[in-house]
């Protein structure tokens, strides 16, 4: 899950707040600062959907009046973002096809790589969804597409602890391929093609599990990264170096220590680089971390060898930040993408297509996937942009809510997000 399940124990829940009106709703989602403190960001209305008329509550008020009496009906309203929302981005290059994670509504959905949504149009149609309650596929959040195959990877984050893997091709409510059990909480990916790995970002463990790619069932991982000295603080996004034999991984900064009950706290955001074949406590190399880093919520990362670039989703300020493979401490970045122009909105998802010298972002702020040229800088615009709702429609970003309450004053419905 995007807003980690961590963070919603170690902040008050007020920082987790969606409040919704009588007439919409107002996200207020917490972002974690270098200081480890939230901030409150708000953004536009959602819908408020009537789903079932007034003058039909007067009998089931007296049904449910007798001693005893339950009853099943449908809501008397609902609030909800009935568009997807995109949490990771992967692109086919040999198929030519973008691949998209949908968070909201459990999808996988699958685009021609040329795709533009018009500004008048309410969204661009995907060529296949992979979807439904055969798929395993729920809070999905990491994603990779094998080079050779065109075999789908993704990650779920909460509710279902299974990495499923589908053939190129696969659509609509199909059963994975194979599918894989991982740690509660997984979600960050990325894959050694060389040593045939499979790394895997663990939130809550504060760890990354190394299996075989080909890995299945209940297969254990040949490697684990965990311990004290290790450094992960709520570990998201993951990048691997093969040429220079490193790992990145983006932390959000909610730490605590291994089997130390109450020694939860907040350490800046970073980017953490070890030794790729990293195990066990293994401290870092180096660490990208401090206020001129300019990290807030750094989600998936991409590193572009070719390059020597560590490219970052920067969920907090809406911003993509780039990094060389070679920096450390309070660094600022090469290059940062942000601006209005850019519509960058919450990213989470990225991905560097090397073939045709392109950055693609997956945006959970505004119902978007966007695409620049791969050193785009400043408020620079996309040259295309996917949407899967109107222009300007706002995003819930993710809905997990565990409780309610009714705050009588404002007359709203508030609930942790």
């Amino acid at each position: 899950m995007r807003r980690t399940v961590g963070a919603v124990f170690l902040l008050f829940a007020v920082a987790f707040s969606v409040v919704y009106s009588g007439r919409g709703l107002a996200a207020e989602s917490s972002q974690s600062r270098a200081t480890g403190g939230p901030r409150l960001v708000s953004v536009e209305p959602l819908e408020m959907c009537e789903a079932f008329p007034v003058a039909a509550q007067a009998p089931l008020r007296g049904e449910l009046a007798q001693a005893g009496k339950t009853l099943e009906r449908a809501p008397l309203r609902t609030i909800r973002d009935s568009f997807p929302t995109y949490s990771a981005v992967a692109v086919d290059v040999a198929n030519n096809e973008i691949v998209l994670q949908d968070e909201n509504l459990f999808q996988i959905m699958v685009y021609d790589r040329m795709a533009n949504t018009p500004p008048t149009a309410s969204l661009t149609e995907p060529k296949r969804v992979i979807s439904g309650h055969e798929t395993k596929v729920e809070f999905n959040c990491g994603l990779y597409i094998d080079p050779k195959t065109g075999d789908i990877y993704s990650v779920n984050n909460d509710t279902l602890d299974t990495l499923s893997v589908f053939s190129r091709n696969a659509k609509g409510n199909v059963h994975p391929d194979r599918t894989l059990h991982t740690p509660h909480g997984t979600y960050g990916i990325a894959v050694n093609e060389e040593t045939q790995e499979l790394f895997l970002t663990i939130q809550h463990e504060n760890e990354v599990v190394v299996h075989r790619k080909t890995a299945q069932g209940e297969e254990k991982p040949v490697r684990v990264l965990q311990g004290n000295h290790v450094g992960l603080a709520d570990p998201h996004g993951i990048g691997l170096d093969t040429k220079n034999q490193l790992m990145f991984v983006a932390n959000y900064g909610n730490a605590h220590d291994k089997n130390a009950p109450g020694s939860g706290r907040f350490v800046p955001p970073s980017i953490n680089v070890y030794p790729l074949k990293a195990n066990g406590d293994t401290p870092p190399l180096r660490v990208i971390s401090g206020p001129h880093t300019q990290l807030n919520w750094p989600a998936h990362v991409y590193v572009d060898q070719q390059h020597g670039e560590v490219f970052v989703a920067n969920d907090g300020e809406s911003s993509i930040l780039v990094f060389r493979v070679t920096d450390n401490g309070d660094v600022a970045p090469t290059r940062v993408l942000k601006g209005a122009e850019t519509q960058i909105k919450n990213p989470t998802g990225i991905f560097v297509d090397m073939v045709h010298d392109e950055l693609v972002v997956a945006n959970m702020g505004n119902h978007s996937a966007t695409v620049y040229p791969r050193a785009a800088a400043g408020d620079t615009p996309p040259m295309r942009t996917i949407r899967s709702g109107p222009l300007g429609k706002a995003a819930l970003q993710i809905g997990n809510p565990g409780s309610v309450a009714y705050d009588t004053k404002r007359d709203a419905i508030i609930t942790p997000n």
